[in-house]
């Protein structure tokens, strides 16, 4: 039985998967599993999943579409390791980070749930900032109205919470893991580990997509502040909900999107450099493998000679 076992949902993810997977089974610790868990997809993904003729993966396929939430549901039921661990199909993770994490969870035994900082880059590979996070349980839960920031596809955590809590079903799009803390954390400990060790794939905005999520996290907010009759919680999430809107709007124009651009924390030149390392790596094992590399063709990162 493995130590950890990673649920990774993918749906018509044939340009990105193999980066995804790579990222995965070049990881320092090896002794998990990869559930790749195919929600109906139509073009190679499930080719590509095989491709890599590792015997830590394991493809579940049954042709149907049946959303992420019960994607993930079926991956914990399926999930033999002590651990269970979140990955997407268009993200990358830095070499160490299943280390990092179980370590941090063999270590702390009152733990349910470890994620990490992220990384953003844009579809030619570049590195654009950094996501800040609060580090501790009570930090990140200190307001629940506005949102308890973990970054999903980071989640490493243990079986038996997962099974506990599950995935809310049917689908609340784009809002699964918000509902699913919103109910665990009040007899649940979370924390992040303070270093970034996976990059998310940050495409630009868009407005439907970003308010069809808030208004999946405030349906759950209500439904799980009126339950408990945390009508406080419930008036400001509804408030900050509104303040968010509006910044959205902000951010869809070209001064807005400049302001949060500079807003952000910058790349720090040694994470710059371990990405850009990273990518290369990466990128010179799916051309061995003749796997699509997950980048714009004109966006592609150069493989110095000497670079390993």
């Amino acid at each position: 039985m493995p130590e950890v076992s990673v649920l990774l949902p993918v749906r018509d993810g044939a340009r990105t998967l193999a980066l995804a997977m790579v990222s995965v089974l070049e990881q320092s610790f090896r002794d998990f599993e990869l559930l790749v868990l195919d929600d109906g997809s139509v073009d190679a993904s499930p080719d590509i999943a095989l491709r890599f003729g590792d015997p830590r993966v394991r493809l579940l396929r049954d042709g149907m579409k049946r959303g992420l939430a019960a994607r993930l549901n079926q991956g914990i039921d399926e999930a033999t390791g002590r651990y269970i661990a979140r990955m997407d199909a268009d993200d990358v993770c830095f070499p160490q980070r299943f280390a990092r994490q179980v370590e941090r969870l063999n270590g702390e035994r009152r733990l349910d749930l470890v994620a990490c900082k992220m990384l953003d880059f844009d579809e030619t590979g570049s590195a654009t900032g950094t996501r800040p996070s609060r580090l501790e349980h009570e930090a990140l839960c200190a307001r629940p109205w506005s949102g308890i920031y973990l970054g999903h596809p980071t989640w490493m955590g243990r079986a038996d919470w997962f099974r506990r809590y599950r995935y809310r079903t049917p689908d609340m799009v784009r809002a699964q893991d918000q509902e699913l803390l919103l109910r665990a954390y009040p007899h649940s400990r979370f924390a992040a580990l303070d270093e970034a060790l996976l990059g998310y794939r940050a495409g630009p905005i868009a407005l439907g997509k970003v308010w069809a999520t808030r208004r999946y996290i405030l349906a759950a907010q209500i439904d799980c502040f009126t339950e408990r009759r945390q009508w406080r919680n419930l008036l400001l999430a509804t408030l900050a909900t509104g303040l968010k809107l509006s910044l959205d709007l902000l951010f869809a124009t070209a001064p807005g999107r400049w302001w949060q651009q500079h807003r952000r924390p910058a790349v720090s030149p040694e994470i710059d450099r371990a990405w850009t390392k990273l990518l290369v790596s990466l990128t010179r094992r799916l051309v061995e493998l003749g796997l699509p590399r997950g980048f714009e063709p004109e966006g592609l990162p150069e493989v110095p000679a000497r670079a390993s």
